[in-house]
């Protein structure tokens, strides 16, 4: 398969002393594109916690974030916990800036449906609760950005991709990351909602049969999550995914703790971490998300599901 060569050699080299080398191998990936939103040194690491941080001027240390004309696109990571809610939130705001939001998390189940060649190899991962290769999460990535370009798609949202510091290092030789948001949840909420994930079998939808309430002690407030019910034609064809399972995600969870709380560090010491701290569901964490991002949503109609 002569894109996974080509990814496979741009991966090694990234281990390499010649960046530049680095760079030229990955290059066709993803071609440069302008930024949409100001962002510079001003963007620096800063925690958002919506409970001391509204009402500030501006948020945590941004900066203005404000949208530009049309044509102008921004490149953003959303970094979080498996289950936190990225694709929910990277989602909602793909839409509102007019990017596409690209999920590794998708393109992996995408494969896994299509009974491709890699289908079986990442059945056994992901049942398992490992991390996907990063040869194989940059092969489907590969594979989704040069559809896109072919559409005529500019910027992005990625979420799940930089999962490893050699990822990281792989898309900063290439291309401009404008800003990483980092969800933050309480590990209790955090296995509860992946435990209350279902899907339904005929449409596909996203739904949580978690109600969270978490009673404030200790100085931390309280919190509290409430479920995203389906609608009535769904409710007899819920599924659960294979991999949320309790066993399955804490492991998910061990892992990330070793793995990829290194990326944070990775973009907190280039000032592009705006680390968020969800304070409920998306009806209490939405606006507040907004808010630190110094963007409005007019037309907040949104039912999706974490």
């Amino acid at each position: 398969m002569a894109v996974f060569s080509r990814c496979s050699r741009a991966a090694t080299a990234a281990r390499t002393p010649n960046a530049a080398a680095s760079a030229a191998a990955f290059s066709y990936l993803i071609r440069p594109l302008s930024h949409s939103f100001s962002s510079s040194s001003s963007c620096s690491s800063s925690t958002f916690d919506p409970e001391i941080d509204i009402g500030r001027n501006k948020s945590a240390g941004l900066g203005t974030l404000k949208r530009e004309p049309k044509g102008r696109n921004v490149q953003w990571v959303f970094l979080g916990c498996p289950g936190v809610g990225k694709g929910t939130y990277a989602s909602r705001l793909s839409n509102l800036v007019g990017v596409p939001h690209i999920a590794t998390g998708d393109l992996v189940r995408d494969e896994l449906a299509s009974s491709g060649p890699l289908s079986s190899q990442l059945k056994e991962i992901v049942n398992q609760g490992k991390l996907v290769s990063d040869e194989i999460i940059i092969d489907l990535l590969s594979k989704r950005l040069e559809k896109g370009e072919a559409k005529g798609e500019m910027g992005f949202i990625l979420d799940g991709f930089p999962r490893t510091v050699r990822q990281a290092e792989i898309l900063e030789g290439v291309t401009d990351i404008d800003l990483v948001i980092n969800l933050k949840l309480r590990e209790e909420a955090l296995l509860a909602k992946c435990l209350g994930r279902r899907i339904c079998s005929e449409c596909g939808g996203n739904y949580n049969l978690a109600s969270i309430d978490i009673k404030a002690e200790n100085g931390r407030p309280g919190m509290h999550m409430g479920s995203l019910p389906p609608p009535p034609e769904c409710a007899s064809k819920l599924i659960t995914r294979p991999d949320d399972t309790e066993e399955v995600v804490k492991n998910r969870l061990r892992i990330y703790q070793s793995t990829t709380r290194p990326v944070e560090d990775f973009y907190r010491i280039r000032g592009k971490l705006l680390e968020f701290d969800l304070p409920g569901g998306i009806p209490e964490s939405w606006s507040k998300l907004l808010r630190a991002l110094n963007l409005e949503d007019h037309g907040n109609k949104h039912t999706a599901a974490a």
